[in-house]
């Protein structure tokens, strides 16, 4: 009675509204009660010993990096970058926003922090310029999403301590997939505003100007150098990685830019804190509910009769992207990874999938759930800063989010866009 009492107990709680960590506390707990083997001990020892972890350590430093940088003046700089090399191209603010988005990716590691941080800056620029309020937050909750794909990723590093993977690996796996999602966004971008006339900007940068520009920017231009160039240069590990983040965001935000007052550092450790309590709780109370899965042998039971359905390659593949597609609109990133991660990696690995691969595969459908409601937090933070309804920008995101699951397809089913910098770095 386990399995039942866990799965219907948490459907109940997400239909209700129940917050996803205490839903899934909820959740482990109903299935204790049901099961006569199962100790209450199992929920409260993973809820401290699932986050003693080292390799997790990087969760709250690269969460606090992600504050410090965009708090720090290293997305406006970026942005300034940006917009000298692209703006005056047909649709240039929103090429400036997918650009920026992936170089921010590359130091936050967060979709919703890459939202909050670009989005601030463009949004307001864009419809300035003449841009939908609702494209506007469609461009940017879009290219916010490849916040998780680019390395560093809080999702990625997660799924390498599920399921046993490097998490090294696991990043250089995931540049070439953020790199096709970002061009593809900037295709669709220009065809948009093409559409709609939406025009670059009025003014020609000389070489000189975007010289000067990109010699300013430098020291933001410099972190994802310093961050990966660090991690694959075998100098630190991904979770020291995390650690230099915040120092050196700390010490050009509040010694080099000086955008960052003394006085704001506790309010920035303050939010970096909250944000790190909840996915704290969401990792342990998902790590629980694992278990338990786990204990009623529910991934191998799972495993055994989509093998026994069909073992075409094609067909596991796109059922399981179908599956995530729909968990995504649903469930927060973490707790997905943490409980389907286990369940589904025996069932790709069986038909020959590389575990890397498939955690691209995992991660790429859930930043495409960034963008895709009731959860779509993407979303939500480009609405508040535009001012605009879910229902507005909603519309607007379905040409994007078309884009993004042809991608998905091309990830999904040509393994070398994801296995081959591994292959040829590490």
């Amino acid at each position: 009675m386990a399995t039942p009492a866990l799965f219907v107990t948490f459907v109940i709680c997400l239909a209700i509204n129940v917050p996803i960590g205490a839903a899934l506390g909820v959740a482990s707990l109903a299935a204790i009660i049901a099961s006569p083997t199962i100790n209450i001990s199992l929920l409260t020892r993973n809820l401290v010993t699932s986050i003693d972890s080292f390799p997790l350590m990087a969760v709250p430093f690269f969460i606090l990096a992600g504050e410090i940088m965009g708090r720090g003046g290293i997305s406006r700089r970026l942005l300034d970058t940006a917009r000298a090399l692209f703006g005056r191209f047909t649709g240039g603010y929103g090429l400036v926003t997918v650009a920026t988005c992936m170089f921010f990716a590359a130091i936050s590691g967060s979709g919703p922090a890459t939202v909050a941080a670009i989005g601030s800056l463009m949004i307001p620029s864009m419809v300035d310029k003449g841009y939908a309020k609702g494209y506007a937050g469609a461009i940017v909750s879009a290219a916010g999403s490849i916040g998780v794909i680019i390395p560093p990723s809080i999702p990625m590093v997660v799924y390498s301590v599920a399921v046993g993977t490097s998490i090294s690996t696991m990043f250089i796996a995931g540049v070439l997939p953020g790199l096709l999602i970002g061009f593809a966004l900037m295709v669709i971008n220009y065809s948009i505003s093409r559409k709609n006339g939406y025009v670059g900007e009025d003014r020609r940068y000389t070489v000189a100007e975007k010289a000067k520009i990109v010699w300013d920017s430098k020291w933001s231009l410099l972190v994802p150098i310093i961050i990966l160039g660090g991690i694959y240069g075998g100098i630190f590990t991904p979770t020291e990685a995390a650690v230099v983040a915040v120092a050196y965001g700390l010490l050009v935000g509040v010694v080099v830019y000086r955008d960052i007052k003394v006085r704001e550092i506790y309010d920035i450790f303050r939010q970096a804190g909250l944000i790190t309590a909840t996915a704290m709780i969401i990792l342990g109370a998902a790590t629980a509910f694992g278990r338990i899965l786990t204990r009623e042998q529910v991934p191998a039971h799972l495993a055994n009769m989509i093998v026994s359905f069909t073992d075409s390659r094609f067909v596991i593949l796109m059922l399981i992207n179908i599956l995530l597609l729909i968990v995504g609109c649903f469930m927060e990133t973490l707790a997905a990874i943490l409980i389907l991660a286990p369940i589904l990696l025996p069932v790709v690995t069986r038909v020959g999938v590389d575990p890397i691969h498939f955690g691209i595969i995992m991660i790429v459908n859930l930043a495409i759930g960034f963008i895709t409601p009731p959860v779509g937090v993407n979303l939500f933070v480009a609405c508040g800063i535009a001012k605009i309804s879910l229902e507005e920008v909603s519309r607007a995101i379905i040409k994007p989010l078309i884009v993004m699951v042809i991608v998905l397809l091309l990830i999904t089913y040509i393994p070398s866009i994801s296995l081959l910098l591994p292959a040829l770095l590490l």
